[in-house]
C-alpha cells in the first residue's frame, strides 16, 4: 500500500506560513485545543505568540488608568497587525514580551515564525485585518462557572493574586468581555464550548473531564480520501466509563453551526482510530498522543478532531497557493 507524502516534509519545504488564530478570554484554555497540532508537527514547524505581549500598558499602568486588558485601547493592535503581516511573509520581527510574573514588560526578543504560526489572545479576531491574516480561527468559550474556577486557580496559584483581587478583576472585566471579546465568536471557523461534565462537576478538577462542544461551520472544500473514524466496536465492547456523543445543529450567535458534543471518558483503543486516520491523511507516523493511557477525555478527542479540521484547511491552502 502506497503512503502519501510525509506532510511534515511538504510543510517544511513550503514557503507558506499557515496562521491559526485562537481567541477567547484570559484563562479560557486557548492553548489546550491547539496542543494536538504542536505534538503532531513538532516545535521545529510550530511557533506560538501570545497576544498578551501586545498589551500597551503594564499591570500598574492599567490600574492607574482603570482599564482592563480586554479593552482594545489597552493593546497595541496596530503593531500586532503589522507584525503578523510580516510573519506571514516568513519575515522575522522584534516581538514585545509581557512578563506575567512581574506584570511588566521585558526587553523585546527576535522572533522568526515556524511554518505553522499559532496566535493566542484576547483580540486575535478583533479587526478585519487580523481576520484576513488568519488561515484558520478558533474561539474558546467556557461557561462562566468553569472559566472563573480556572481563573482563580491560575491567578492565585501562578500569578500571586489574592482571592479578593481575582474576584474584583472578574467583575471589572465582565463588561469589556461582552463588548469586545465575545463578538469575535461570529468570525471564528470553530467555537469550543466548555461546561461542567454531566457526570459530576468534581470530575473537572480531578480528572479533566468536561462537557465539550465543537461548533463548526460547513466545510467549503472537500479533499479526496479524507475521513474520520470512531471505532464503534471498541466503544461498545470494552467501554467501562460513562461517555456521551451528541450531534445537533444550532444557531450560534450569527450563524447556523454543526455541533458535536462529547462528555466523560472513552477507552484509548477507541480514539486510536482517530489518530490512525490523521496518520493516513498526512503520512506522519506514528501519531500517538495518548499512548500508554487507558482512557481519554472529551478534551482530548476535540483536540484531535480540531487538528483534522486544521490539516484539512492547510491541505487546501497548499493546493490554492
Amino acid at each position: 500500500m502506497d503512503h502519501p507524502p510525509n506532510f511534515k516534509e511538504i510543510i517544511a519545504r513550503s514557503p507558506i506560513v499557515f496562521t491559526i488564530g485562537v481567541a477567547g478570554d484570559s484563562g479560557s484554555g486557548k492553548t489546550t485545543f491547539t496542543n494536538a497540532i504542536r505534538q503532531i508537527f513538532g516545535p521545529h514547524l510550530v511557533s506560538t505568540i501570545t497576544l498578551d505581549d501586545y498589551h500597551k500598558y503594564d499591570r500598574e499602568e492599567r490600574k492607574q488608568r482603570d482599564i482592563t486588558p480586554l479593552h482594545p485601547d489597552a493593546n497595541n493592535i496596530a503593531q500586532l497587525e503589522i507584525d503578523v503581516a510580516r510573519l506571514k511573509q516568513g519575515l522575522s520581527i522584534e516581538k514585545p514580551v509581557y512578563n506575567h510574573a512581574t506584570g511588566r514588560f521585558d526587553p523585546p526578543v527576535p522572533f522568526t515564525p515556524g511554518k505553522i504560526l499559532i496566535l493566542e489572545g484576547l483580540h486575535t479576531l478583533f479587526t478585519p485585518r487580523l481576520r484576513d491574516l488568519m488561515d484558520f480561527s478558533i474561539f474558546v468559550d467556557p461557561e462562566k462557572e468553569v472559566k472563573y474556577a480556572w481563573k482563580r486557580v491560575r491567578d492565585m496559584g501562578r500569578r500571586g493574586y489574592s482571592s479578593t483581587e481575582v474576584t474584583e478583576e472578574i467583575v471589572r472585566r465582565e463588561k469589556d468581555y461582552d463588548m469586545y471579546i465575545a463578538p469575535q465568536r461570529c468570525d471564528a471557523d470553530a467555537i469550543i464550548r466548555i461546561a461542567h461534565s454531566k457526570y459530576g462537576k468534581e470530575n473537572g478538577p480531578e480528572r479533566n473531564v468536561y462537557n465539550i462542544s465543537l461548533m463548526q461551520n460547513r466545510m467549503n472544500h472537500r479533499i479526496a480520501d479524507v475521513d474520520l473514524n470512531i471505532d464503534l466496536n471498541s466503544l461498545l465492547s470494552f467501554h467501562d466509563r460513562d461517555f456521551l456523543i451528541e450531534f445537533s445543529t444550532q444557531f450560534v450567535d450569527c450563524a447556523k453551526m454543526r455541533v458535536l458534543t462529547f462528555d466523560g471518558e472513552m477507552n484509548y483503543d477507541t480514539i486510536r482510530k482517530l489518530e490512525k486516520s490523521i496518520e493516513q491523511q498526512t503520512g506522519i507516523h506514528p501519531i500517538a498522543m495518548f499512548e500508554g493511557r487507558e482512557t481519554v477525555t472529551a478534551t482530548d478527542i476535540v483536540q484531535l478532531i480540531l487538528s483534522w479540521r486544521i490539516i484539512h484547511r492547510r491541505i487546501f491552502t497548499g493546493e490554492r497557493a
